[in-house]
């Protein structure tokens, strides 16, 4: 889900008893826990308070997170032109002067893609790779802002070639269309590159669609890929204590007053959401044949919740997993690569890729 889907879902729902202030500015005001009022069925009032950025944030990320509060309550720079969201215009132009790639327009297995690959050579080690990125965008859009940011930074550190895959979205496709267009990318990939040295990854509906992918592969005889990365998304629903959390402190919005579903996005309208095909945590059976798995969320990232329950599920069924959670930030934060903090996300990307993939 992306940020604009899950902003809209904030400002149309009415709010929820949980309520803050988000004034980064001001100094924390004295509380009382006399004030906290608990319901019979654990449901907590709190009063108007003030919660300011994270000690743990590097000053470029304090500062991020300021420009991101406010970036969200501009409906204006929430807006698409031609697939970009206006507050990520910034970080795009960053990224064409920090990562020497190559951008090529191509069709693979019938499907739209952009492929990456760095300008000084694709390294010795990953000739034999290649990773799939499966863009953000809430199923309706993103394509290629979210795309370009989720793929550049890795093609041009990793030095590898990325594909970042433009699949059908809603609401003029439904569920299965995107991965329909998935499984056509990564049988085509495979006429070239062994399954376990084929990496597959994305953030938000990217996340979403990487696990329901996996599923999509096992339910259609396709071998499992070498390694995936299912970032600021989970395996299964929405919910727990982030819906509640992450609105306010990492998106400057009011919580809905309840967690958002699939079902509210276009492109899963009239679909189960029960289904193994769109929630594959549902089946004990495929989430137990994931290949290694990395998790990223950010504690104010309204995914949060969703991500760690994923991990939960996966290392219960013995899958190999590494979660990765970073204090105080937001979904998606790693779209500006100019914050120490996404750059050190990058690295965990990269060196799990590196050492869960095969090389020959």
């Amino acid at each position: 889900m992306t940020l604009r889907t899950a902003l809209a879902l904030a400002i149309i729902l009415p709010c929820t008893l949980f309520t803050v202030s988000t004034k980064l500015s001001a100094q924390a005001a004295p509380s009382s826990a006399s004030n906290v009022i608990v319901a019979p069925d654990g449901a907590v009032q709190i009063p108007s308070y003030t919660v300011p950025p994270s000690s743990f944030l590097s000053p470029k990320a304090k500062a991020y997170i300021a420009e991101h509060l406010r970036d969200m309550q501009n409906p204006e720079l929430l807006k698409q032109d031609q697939g970009v969201p206006r507050f990520m215009k910034s970080y795009l132009e960053r990224d064409a002067k920090l990562f020497a790639v190559e951008r090529k327009e191509t069709s693979v297995g019938g499907v739209h893609t952009y492929t990456y690959t760095p300008r000084s050579s694709i390294s010795d080690k990953n000739r034999a790779r290649v990773l799939i990125n499966l863009h953000g965008g809430g199923f309706s859009g993103c394509w290629p802002g979210c795309a370009e940011l989720e793929s550049i930074p890795l093609s041009g550190l990793m030095k590898i070639k990325v594909v970042t895959v433009d699949y059908r979205e809603g609401p003029d496709n439904k569920f299965p269309a995107a991965s329909e267009d998935v499984a056509s990318v990564y049988r085509e990939l495979l006429k070239v590159y062994k399954p376990r040295n084929i990496g597959i990854y994305g953030c938000s509906a990217g996340g979403m669609l990487t696990a329901m992918s996996l599923a999509w592969f096992q339910t259609h005889g396709l071998p499992t890929p070498g390694a995936v990365g299912i970032y600021c998304a989970s395996a299964g629903a929405f919910g727990g204590d982030a819906t509640y959390i992450a609105f306010p402190f990492g998106e400057g919005q009011m919580p809905p007053t309840r967690p958002p579903g699939q079902s509210q996005l276009g492109y899963f309208s009239g679909t189960d959401i029960n289904d193994r095909l769109v929630s594959p945590l549902n089946s004990p059976e495929i989430v137990a044949k994931f290949p290694p798995t990395l998790l990223i969320t950010g504690t104010r990232d309204f995914a949060m919740s969703g991500t760690i329950h994923t991990d939960t599920e996966l290392t219960k069924r013995g899958v190999k997993t590494e979660l990765h959670v970073w204090d105080g930030l937001f979904h998606g934060f790693f779209y500006n690569a100019d914050v120490p903090e996404s750059q050190e996300a990058f690295n965990v990307m990269i060196s799990f890729f590196d050492r869960n993939l095969g090389t020959k």
